[in-house]
Formats: C-alpha cells, structure tokens, sequence
C-alpha cells in the first residue's frame, strides 16, 4: 500500500502534545491540536462578555498551548513559521474532523479509562485506514484498545515520542496482537525517514525500553547515594560524561524531567511488577517530601539544586536529603576520578572507574553499573527482541554514549561478571551460557559490518543504507590520503568524503592542506566531493588557540600566510571542476560557516546552529565568509526583482556584526545562509548520505563550474550607512568602542572601499580587503583578550 501522511491531529495540546504538533509542523506536516473545553470562564474571558459557547473560550487550551509553543526554551520551532500550521480546536466540537487526516496521535492524561474514552470517540470519527497511535509512556497498548473496532485496532499501536519531541531522539514503536504489519513497518520507516527519529520496536511492558530501564538507573543511583552517604553534588560529578552521560547526569536530570513526572513514571513500574524489582521502584521517602513542598525541580524554581543570587552573583546550592535543606554544592574528586580524566573515550573513562575498587568513586560507579547491567540482562527477550534495540533505546532516549551492553563490553563481560559472583550476585542464565560458549563479548565488528549476539551465536546488525558510518566505511576501505585535521575517503557510488577530525573539528593548517589536496583529487578521480564529518559538531571554526599563539609573538607574516591559504582553499572549492557538496550539523561556526558558503550546495542537518560569530572574538570572518554571505544573498534574489543594494549590505552587516547563530537549519536558511539549492535532511544519521546523492544528482545533470562574476558594491556612501548604524548602538550603550572598531572594518570589507555605490569588484578584491582587515584586528590587544577570554572561559567577553 502506498500510504502517506499528509495531515496529522494530536489529541492533547500540554507540553507533549503541543512538542509533537511543533515537530510535525517542523517537517512540514499540517496539524490539528485538540484538547478538552474549559469547564469555566478566567477573568479576561468574564471582561470580554464571552461565555462558555464562544468558540474562542471552547478552543481556549489548545490556543494557549499552541502560543506557549513561542515561549518555550529550548524552542520546540525550527522556525516561527512551524506555527501556522497548527491548526487549534476541542475535542467536543471538532472530532469529525479526525475524517480528514491520515494519522491521529493521542496525547491525553495518563489514564487508561481516559484513554479508551477518547480512543472510542476516535474510532467513531476516523476513516478507514488511518493510523492511530498512542504516546503513552507505559500504559498497556493492547488494554487502550481492546474495546475498538477491527480495521482501528489493525492500525493502532503505540508511538513513545521523547521530551522534548524536536531534540531527543528516540521513537519507541509499540505493536499490539492486532497491529498489521505493514502498519508497524510504515511507522517505522516514516519515523526514521521523516520524521527523523531512531525508531526501536518495543514490547507492550510497563514503561516499554527506556523508561524502565532508565528510571531504574536513576533510582539505583539514588539508593546508593543514601545508602553510602554521598551528596547529591558529588554524585553529579561522577555520572556524567565521566561515565559516558549527559553533562545533567543523575539529579540534574531529574530536575530538568521535573520530579512529578519521575515519580508518575516510577509508579507505573512499581504497580505492575513484583518482589525484588518492586522494591526497587519505589520512591525513597525525601523525595515523597520533596513532592509534597512542591520542589519539583526546574520547573518550580528548585529542587535537588537551587541557584540562589547574591550581591557576588549566583551560587547553585544542593539538597540535603536527611536535614531538607540546601547547602554548598560538593564534588567527588578522587585518584580514580582524576585517572578516568586522562583516557580517551566513555568505554576507557568507564573502566578505569570500575576497575578502582578501593576508591570511593569507583566503588560508587561500579555500585550504580552492576545493578543496571544485571538488571537489563534480566529484562532481554521481554522488552525487546535483542540486544541493539535495548542500547539504542538508552542512547537515544536517555542521552547515554553507551547502552548497558556496549558499557558491559567496555568493561570486560568476563571479569566483570567474575567480579559480580564474588558480590553474590546471580547472573542471568543466557549471560552465563554466552560466555560458557566462548562468546566473550555482546558485539564484534568484521569487514566494517557489526555482529551482536543473539540465541546462541551471533547475527549481523541491519543498518539502514541512509546510515554512512565513516568509522566502518574506513574499516573496510583504504583511506585515500589523511593528516592530523583530516581524510579523504572514498564513500561509494564515485564520491569521495572530506572527513575533518581535528580537536573540535577546528580548522588549522591540516585541514586546509587537505580541502587542497581533495579538490585537486576528486577533480581527477570522483563525480564529486562531501565535505562531512560525524564528530560532536560539524565545526567550530579557526584554530583560535594557535591564531592567538601567532599574535602573541608577534607573526604576522605567519598569520596572513594561513588566512591566504585558506582562503584560495575555499576559493577552489568554490571554482571546483567537480560539484562539492557540505553536510554541516551542530556548532557551524566562523570557519565552519565558511567552508559551507563557497560550497556548489549545503545539505544540512535539521539541527544546524550556523552563524559568523568572529566578532565575538574580536575578528571579522577571514576565510571568505563576509564576501560570500554577501554574495548568497544577492543571489536569492529573484531573478528580475529590483532591489536596493544598500538594503542587502546592511542586512549582511548586522547578521555578522551582530554575530547571528542560527537556532535551526530553517533559521540558517532565514538568515541567508542556505538558498534555493541547499537542503535539509530530516534525520541527521542520513546526513551524508543524502549529500552523496545531491553531488551525484549535480554531476549526473552535466555539472560546470560556476563562472567567476564580479561583485556589486555600495561603497564609500553605503560604508558611512553601515557605521552609522552601529555608531547609534555604541551611543544607546549595546556597543562598546571595540565593538565599533570591529564594525568599523567588516562594514569597510561589506562596502567594497571607498568606491563609488554600484561599483563592480572581483572577489580577490574584497578577500584582500578581508585578510588586511582580519589582520589589523588580531593584533588588537582587546582582541587578543577576547579571544584569551574565550579560550579559557567559552564564551565572549564584552570589552
């Protein structure tokens, strides 16, 4: 069946409903949010003389949502436009509309009577063939549904979103008995191709994967706290990204979950499960205080932390859990602590905390680990059908680097379950036998494919082919040439990959050695370029630290040799014979920012913070950054359309003036940073993939190098209306004087010189009037402060 979802509804307009409307709207999606009439008037609809039957007091919480959607932080949006299409309504009036729409999400309170209720009102009003889903986060999907009719039960099954919708991953999949397969199998793809998701299929078990495992680990963490005598503070310190976890790690987490919804969550397990893991879910009594004061965590202003101000500025101050008063914040340091600093990588990290038995941090680590991975063990085959979907569910969900079976295999299965027999531990029976038949770990990796055990032996993982993993791309492919920064690699189908992998991906003399040297390559060998990487983010920009290093000593000569240098690089990837395409995500800034705007065209993660931030440091862009920016922006306008000159170049000041970031790949595309010909893929994990496609599709269309044009300038006049601007911001106090000299030269750069406005001007023009610019600055000694600044502190200093 060739099936689409061409419009959706969401019953339930609360923070989740409305994030999931948000993330369909995001994608393009039209969305109509219902959610109960009010019982009564408030006291602004009792001074307009409205009454309970106007439409505007009956659809009065899902409009309120809808705009609080504007409101929240993170934003749920991509972009401002998301919210028009959101369509409000209630669901006493507008339920014969579900007949309109291909997919009905039910987001209502978490309550099985509820539930069936309005699942009852939607069989009555769906067309036949309409998918409909739950986003219960543990509710039976079977039980919701059981009084429904045949072809609604046939297209029901759960749909687990993540909060908040837009930026955690996970998408738990939950069929029922009666859940058609193809049903099932659309979900999933829809999920991962659309809706950019990482789908896992789960079992119909209290609080599915993640949740159950997950709210485990937390409570674990929080019995041993109590039962070892650690702080909260301390706790914190050690299970974050120490062990492979969110910076958040345990009750910064739970603060940020809010204490309320942890506690719900809980509750689900403990109800429906028994002996020793009942015991384990239920909630220590503090935190039943905790509750009744209302410290629910962020939401409430405070809860295991609390920032308090003062006249020296802002303490955050933790809980202590046996006086129920906040004090100083502590932190674990120990020789173990200081050990797992030193090694490279969460698995390493890991190990070295285990491994230090007589150290309070490990001994702590190894006291909240070991119960996680016996307790997920126990759980396999009954949550889900093997060993990926559980450690896919944890990273994805719960922001882990490691799933409990990747950290058991980080640690050693072997040696760590020796160690768990001498605890007394009883280990799961299949674990046992895994090992009794020689299988030493719960994963390997052979010819660039990943095996996972499962029944007896082990069985290759299926990735989607939209998934280019570079890590096993180079395991099972020469490496065309690399260096420190970065490498060439051959990723299929006659197209080569720019891989950087410098620190932070930032760009020094390596990286512009290789862009070089796989321009020149790829004209000669390949169809064309990707210039991508899978790192924490696409790329940070220069090398300010060494940028820095060179001022200080005084090497200008060296400085300018390195901004010339990259600058013809991005020139040449500009004026390729062959069509480059770059694939940013995360932090793109500065010179990241730079590499993509020279590019044939842009294919963009979903969340892509893009932004020429130089001034923050003191600088204006170096690379070629104003001049292209300038450049996209002339061009994504209309062909014919008359236009003011002056208008474009202001814009382009202030968004680089300003040091404007992107919030979004569609706010990149608002601010002028991607045009007409670059595009956004829906799930970051077919990032490359798709910018494999745009290059093949642009050399398959009879690709040529774009020929060289000179550049429109509005000169010495417009240069005077550019400063004016920011003469006006130092005057009303927003800038200071460095600020204005910083203006003072991008807008000289933007204006072309002191030319006539309308001048036409090469490219090599403005780029020397860059480096000079970029040059004159760096040697600025509040230049030089800000960048020390943030180096050291990482973020800018206003001087």
């Amino acid at each position: 069946m060739n099936r689409k979802i061409k419009r959706a509804a969401v019953l339930g307009s609360g923070v989740m409903g409305a994030g999931i409307a948000a993330h369909l709207a995001n994608i393009g999606i039209p969305v109509l949010m219902l959610d109960v009439t009010p019982r009564e008037l408030n006291d602004r609809e009792k001074k307009q003389g409205l009454t309970l039957d106007d439409k505007a007091v009956r659809n009065r919480i899902s409009s309120v949502n809808k705009e609080a959607l504007k409101k929240q932080k993170p934003s749920p949006l991509t972009s401002k436009e998301s919210l028009n299409l959101i369509e409000t309504g209630n669901m006493s009036d507008d339920m014969e509309r579900l007949s309109e729409v291909d997919w009905v999400i039910e987001v209502v309170v978490e309550n099985l009577e509820v539930k069936k209720k309005v699942l009852a009102s939607v069989d009555q009003y769906r067309k036949q063939g309409a998918i409909v889903s739950s986003n219960t986060s543990g509710i039976s999907i079977e039980a919701m549904s059981a009084d429904c009719s045949e072809d609604f039960r046939k297209h029901f099954l759960g749909t687990h979103f993540f909060n908040p919708p837009r930026y955690l991953k996970l998408l738990e999949v939950i069929p029922t008995e009666a859940t058609d397969p193809e049903v099932l199998e659309f979900i999933k793809t829809f999920g991962e191709d659309v809706l950019g998701k990482g789908v896992v299929e789960a079992k119909d078990t209290p609080n599915f994967i993640a949740n159950r495992i997950g709210t485990y680990g937390l409570l674990v963490t929080v019995q041993k706290m109590l039962e070892k005598g650690y702080s909260v503070g301390e706790v914190d310190s050690v299970t974050g990204p120490m062990i492979g976890r969110p910076k958040s790690a345990t009750f910064r987490t739970l603060d940020v979950v809010g204490l309320d919804t942890f506690i719900h969550v809980a509750n689900n397990v403990h109800d429906q499960v028994e002996g020793e893991e009942k015991k384990a879910f239920e909630i220590p009594e503090f935190m039943k205080q905790m509750l009744e004061k209302g410290w629910l965590g962020s939401k409430s202003g405070q809860g295991f932390f609390l920032k308090q101000r003062s006249k020296d500025g802002s303490e955050i101050l933790q809980l202590n859990p046996e006086t129920m008063e906040y004090e100083s914040r502590g932190k674990l340091k120990t020789k173990a602590t200081e050990m797992a600093k030193q090694e490279k990588g969460p698995g390493r990290k890991l190990k070295a905390l285990v491994n230090a038995k007589d150290d309070p941090a490990g001994d702590l680590i190894w006291s909240i680990v070991k119960p996680v991975l016996l307790y997920s063990a126990e759980l396999y085959g009954e949550i889900a059908d093997d060993v990926p979907s559980i450690d896919e569910a944890m990273r994805w969900g719960f922001g882990w680097e490691m799933g409990p079976f990747e950290m058991w295999d980080a640690i050693g299965v072997q040696a760590s379950v020796n160690r768990m027999k001498e605890d007394g531990e009883n280990i799961p029976a299949w674990i046992e036998e895994m090992l009794n038949e020689g299988f030493g770990s719960f994963y390997k990796a052979e010819n660039g494919n990943v095996y996972f055990y499962h029944h007896t032996d082990y069985k290759q993982q299926v990735f989607n082919k939209k998934n280019i993993n570079l890590k096993r791309v180079k395991e099972t492919k020469e490496v065309i040439k690399k260096n420190a920064g970065a490498s060439l690699i051959d990723i299929g189908d006659d197209v080569a990959c720019l891989e950087f992998h410098s620190q932070s991906n930032a760009i020094g003399l390596d990286i512009i050695q290789m862009i070089n040297f796989s321009i020149d390559y790829v004209d000669q060998h390949y169809k064309g370029l990707v210039i991508g990487n899978q790192g924490k983010n696409f790329c940070v920009g220069a090398n300010l630290g060494m940028m820095l290093m060179e001022a200080q000593d005084y090497n200008f000569f060296e400085i300018e040799m390195v901004v010339k240098n990259f600058q013809d690089a991005l020139m040449k990837v500009k004026y390729s014979d062959k069509p480059v395409v770059t694939a940013p995500f995360g932090m793109t800034l500065g010179g990241g920012a730079e590499v993509c705007l020279p590019s044939d065209a842009v294919q963009a993660s979903p969340e892509t913070y893009m932004g020429l931030v130089e001034p923050g440091v003191g600088l204006i862009p170096g690379g070629g950054g104003n001049k292209e920016l300038y450049m996209k922006h002339l061009r994504n306008i209309p062909e014919g359309v008359d236009f003011d000159l002056q208008k474009v170049a202001n814009n382009v000041f202030e968004k680089i003036a300003m040091a404007k970031v992107s919030t979004s790949a569609e706010e990149a595309r608002e601010n002028g940073f991607l045009d007409q010909l670059d595009a956004i893929s829906a799930n970051g994990d077919h990032l490359l993939h798709d910018a494999k496609q745009k290059v093949i599709g642009l050399a398959d269309s009879g690709y040529t190098a774009p020929k060289r044009t000179k550049v429109p300038v509005v000169g010495e006049q417009g240069y005077a209306t550019m400063l004016l601007g920011a003469k006006s911001l130092l005057l009303s106090g927003y800038a200071s004087e460095h600020d204005l000299k910083i203006a003072e030269k991008l807008a000289f750069v933007l204006a072309g010189g002191r030319l006539k406005e309308g001048s036409l001007v090469d490219e090599q023009y403005l780029l020397d009037l860059e480096r000079e610019a970029f040059l004159s600055l760096i040697g600025e000694p509040k230049t030089q402060a800000r960048m020390q600044h943030m180096l050291m502190k990482g973020k800018p200093l206003r001087n």
